[in-house]
C-alpha cells in the first residue's frame, strides 16, 4: 500500500473514536464522578467547611459531598495499595526493621483557581478516615526566596515563576520526608507582610500523608546529557492533583479576591499591599488588571499549564468556581 494513502486512511479511522479512546484519561461530569462515593462518610460540618474555604471561594458541603468524597475514597484505595506494596517489598529485601514513609499528594494550578481550599479540606477529610492518619500540609510559598533576595536579583516582578523558588531547599525538604525524617523543618511565609518569615518554621513529624501545594509543584526540568540524576519536585509525590478553569475565569477571580483584599487585609497598615487600600477603586482595579497580565498570566501560561497533563487527576472547575468535569488517569 502507498504510505500516504495508509496516513489518509489511518487520519480517517479516527473519526470512529472518540478523544476519550486515546487520551491517557478518564473523564467524568461531576454528577457521574459523585456516585463513586459510595458509603464514603461525611466528617466535615457546613461550618467547618466555610472556615477552610478561601476567600471568594464558594465551595460549600454540598460540594464536599458531591466531589470530595469520592476522592477521599480514591486516595484511600491509593494510600492502602502503597502501604501493601511496602509490606510486601520489605518481605522482598527481608528488611523488617524499614519504616514506611510519608504517602506524599502533589496539589497544583494556577493562582486564584483554589488549590489552598482543596489542599485543606483534603486534609481535614483523610485525617478523618477510620484509621486516623496522621496529616499534614505544606505550601510551596515559604521557599520562595525572600524578597531581598528577589529584587537583589531583579526578579520581583517574577515572584512565583520558578527561578524564584529555592529548589534545592525544596527538594532537600521532601527528601528528607520521603527518607522518613523526623521533625523536617518547612519555612513559613506570611501573605500579609508577602515575604518568608525570618527564623520561623513549621515541624513535619513522620505523618503518613503529606499534601504538598504550589502552582509549581508539577514543574518539570532538563534533562543532564551525561545522565547523572537532578530529581523534580514531583519525582517525591505518591499522587497529584491540578486545579483546572478556563484562563477567562481565572482572570476574574483574580481580581476579584484582589479588590476584595483592597477592603479586608490589604487595609491592615503592616500589610505589603496597603497602599493598593488607599487609592481609588479604579486605580487599584488598574494594578490589578497589570498584576495578572504582566506576572500571573504569564506564569501561567509559560510554566503552570504546561503542567497540567503530569497530574494524575485534573478538577475542572466552571464559572461558578465549583468542579464541573474530573479526569482521571488511566492505570
Amino acid at each position: 500500500m502507498n504510505s500516504v494513502v495508509g496516513d489518509i486512511e489511518a487520519v480517517a479511522a479516527l473519526d470512529h473514536f472518540q478523544p476519550n479512546d486515546y487520551s491517557p484519561y478518564r473523564f467524568f461530569t461531576a454528577e457521574e464522578w459523585s456516585q463513586f462515593r459510595a458509603d464514603t462518610p461525611l466528617t466535615l460540618t457546613a461550618e467547618e467547611v466555610r472556615q477552610l474555604r478561601s476567600l471568594n471561594d464558594p465551595i460549600d458541603i454540598s460540594e464536599v459531598r458531591r466531589i470530595y468524597l469520592s476522592l477521599s475514597r480514591l486516595l484511600s484505595t491509593h494510600v492502602e495499595s502503597s502501604q501493601l506494596l511496602f509490606r510486601q517489598r520489605q518481605q522482598f529485601l527481608s528488611m523488617d526493621n524499614d519504616i514506611k514513609t510519608p504517602f506524599v499528594i502533589g496539589i497544583a494550578g494556577s493562582v486564584a483557581v483554589g488549590k489552598s481550599t482543596t489542599a485543606r479540606i483534603l486534609k481535614q477529610l483523610l485525617a478523618r478516615w477510620p484509621s486516623s492518619p496522621k496529616v499534614d500540609l505544606v505550601t510551596t510559598d515559604g521557599f520562595l526566596y525572600p524578597n531581598a533576595v528577589l529584587n537583589a536579583q531583579k526578579i520581583m516582578d517574577r515572584k512565583g515563576f520558578p527561578e524564584s523558588y529555592d529548589i534545592g531547599a525544596l527538594l532537600r525538604f521532601l527528601s528528607a520526608i520521603k527518607a522518613g525524617q523526623p521533625n523536617v523543618k518547612a519555612p513559613k511565609y506570611s501573605h500579609l507582610t508577602y515575604d518568608v518569615l525570618d527564623n520561623e518554621f513549621d515541624i513535619v513529624d513522620r505523618p503518613d500523608i503529606l499534601i504538598f501545594e504550589g502552582i509549581n509543584v508539577l514543574q518539570a526540568r532538563n534533562l543532564p546529557a551525561d545522565g547523572k540524576i537532578v530529581p523534580m519536585v514531583s519525582d517525591f509525590f505518591d499522587f497529584s492533583i491540578y486545579i483546572d478553569a478556563e484562563e477567562s475565569q481565572i482572570h476574574t477571580w483574580y481580581i476579584d479576591r484582589f479588590m476584595r483584599l483592597r477592603e479586608t487585609a490589604f487595609k491592615k497598615p503592616e500589610s505589603y499591599f496597603h497602599r493598593y487600600s488607599e487609592i481609588s477603586e479604579a486605580d487599584a482595579l488598574k494594578i490589578a488588571e497589570g498584576l495578572w497580565s504582566n506576572t500571573n498570566l504569564k506564569n501561567l501560561r509559560e510554566n503552570i499549564l504546561p503542567t497540567r497533563p503530569r497530574a494524575d487527576l485534573i478538577l475542572r472547575k466552571g464559572k461558578n468556581h465549583l468542579i464541573e468535569e474530573v479526569a482521571l488517569r488511566k492505570l
